[in-house]
């Protein structure tokens, strides 16, 4: 196959496996979320911020430099694969040591024995990272699709299972446990390559030259998520921070379903055009439009009816969440359209450019929640979402240095997927105001959502038929079992 196509059958499967997989992990989520209260969702939040910050250092960086760099011998490979476990074995010690301090830091008893158990999961996760970046490397997408659905199906089994029988906020640590497991099993099982002894200290520079600006970046884009909700848990409590991170939460599933699929695409695909500055310029245009045709019709539509989708799936206890979830939306824009800037960079090597970008948006996403906590979590949601369209522009400016931009026409792609969504958001609007009272909430859901999703297509198709085009021949270029183009 051509590049363009392994490319577009690579977001085929990564749109497999993260809708698959995120349908499967809402389907917990909402199990709990029906069982558990705001309090309980706050905890599992601490645990995995802090989960989520140590887990950077087990992989080093390696699985990024592994795909991205131009020459890669067996030494690279086994030097990655050992300092990956001894980097799992060493967190996991780590978190068993700090579990107690930081439950008493953050005066949340419970939060200690939640710790040790998820930490295991670094050791688990250690073993997988090289095969899993190895099948990046050769764009081999369909096995890590296939691998990351069967362990979220199994981790998802046995989570709606525990639920079910009342075991609580332990669900969701099996959940996570079990998902890893069996994620790192299926990896060894698609993957021929396996670990020798060539390890050497210079392999290990040669992947710490590129790894280590991508763990300071990773150490900083986890801050950057993760910040907000811990300055809300500290000072407002865990029940305030249950409905934040259940809305923040859901947002989190819609963007990583609809813009992730594409980004986990880019970097090798990227990777592969370097030097050729055209045909990287064209394929950011092309990522950045048609993500934008999906993406800006969602989150326009998700503040247009977060009030029924929140009481009709969630439960009137989850109300306060509606007007979190409603001003967070609007940050999902954003975040869709400079997704894309960060693989750019990376592709030229500039890991140092995106590791300070990241530190720009760490310390703001931190400061920013301190100035303004003491107003609640209304008023955080809405500095979050100013946050990024402040700070977005800056990693663009950057993406037009390398791949000189035409302004005029990137600006231009995004006018019919943003008109199409604010007339599609009207009518959202004019049926729930038409409807209100005349039908139950889940239909009002179902009708708004139906008439707003048709309304768009509608638009799409008679104003830009030609972006409808470009869709449907991507769609013709990703289905596995159609023609094959020769390389």
């Amino acid at each position: 196959m051509s590049l363009r196509q392994q490319a577009v059958r690579g977001v085929f499967w990564s749109s497999v496996q993260n809708w698959g997989s995120s349908l499967l992990t809402t389907a917990v989520t909402l199990v709990l979320a029906r069982r558990l209260g705001p309090a309980a969702f706050g905890q599992i939040a601490l645990a995995s911020a802090v989960t989520a910050f140590l887990g950077i250092f087990v992989s080093q960086g390696f699985g990024q430099a592994i795909v991205q760099r131009a020459k890669l011998g067996p030494g690279h490979l086994d030097t990655a694969f050992w300092m990956n476990v001894v980097g799992g074995v060493v967190m996991c010690g780590l978190t068993l040591l700090l579990a107690e301090p930081l439950a008493i830091l953050l005066d949340q008893e419970t939060l200690a024995p939640l710790l040790r158990w998820l930490s295991l999961g670094f050791i688990l996760g250690g073993l997988g990272a090289t095969q899993g970046a190895i099948l990046r490397r050769h764009m081999d997408f369909k096995s890590l699709a296939l691998r990351k659905l069967l362990a979220a199906a199994a981790g998802s089994a046995v989570g709606i299972a525990m639920a079910l029988s009342g075991c609580g906020v332990w669900s969701l640590v099996a959940q996570n446990l079990v998902s890893t497991a069996v994620g790192t099993v299926a990896l060894w099982t698609v993957s021929n390559w396996r670990p020798g002894s060539r390890v050497s200290r210079r392999h290990a520079r040669d992947l710490l030259a590129f790894g280590l600006h991508v763990v300071g970046m990773e150490v900083l884009q986890v801050a950057n998520r993760r910040g907000p909700i811990l300055v809300v848990g500290y000072f407002l409590g865990p029940v305030a921070l249950g409905y934040y991170s259940v809305a923040m939460g859901l947002l989190t599933t819609l963007f990583r379903i609809l813009t992730e699929n594409a980004s986990t695409v880019m970097l090798p695909t990227l990777s592969r055009l370097q030097g050729n500055r055209d045909q990287m310029r064209h394929a950011f245009h092309t990522a950045t439009r048609l993500t934008s045709l999906i993406a800006f019709p969602a989150f326009i539509g998700l503040f247009g009816v977060a009030p029924e989708l929140v009481h009709v799936v969630l439960g009137a206890k989850w109300a306060n969440s509606v007007p979190v979830m409603e001003i967070l939306s609007l940050a999902g824009i954003a975040f869709s359209v400079f997704y894309f800037n960060t693989p750019i960079l990376m592709a030229h090597g500039k890991a140092s450019w995106a590791f300070w970008l990241s530190a720009l948006n760490t310390i703001t996403s931190i400061l920013v929640p301190l100035i303004v906590v003491r107003w609640g979590i209304v008023v955080v949601a809405a500095a979050f979402v100013l946050r990024a369209y402040l700070t977005g522009p800056l990693c663009l400016v950057l993406v037009d240095r390398l791949l000189g931009l035409d302004w005029r026409h990137y600006l231009r792609q995004y006018t019919f997927p943003l008109t199409g969504s604010l007339v599609m958001l009207a009518v959202v609007l004019l049926c729930k105001f038409t409807l209100y009272d005349r039908v139950s909430l889940r239909w009002l859901l179902l009708l708004s959502t139906g008439t707003g999703a048709l309304t768009y297509v509608l638009f799409v198709r008679y104003a830009a038929p030609h972006l409808l085009r470009e869709v449907f021949e991507f769609i013709r270029l990703a289905i596995p079992f159609g023609s094959r183009e020769k390389a």
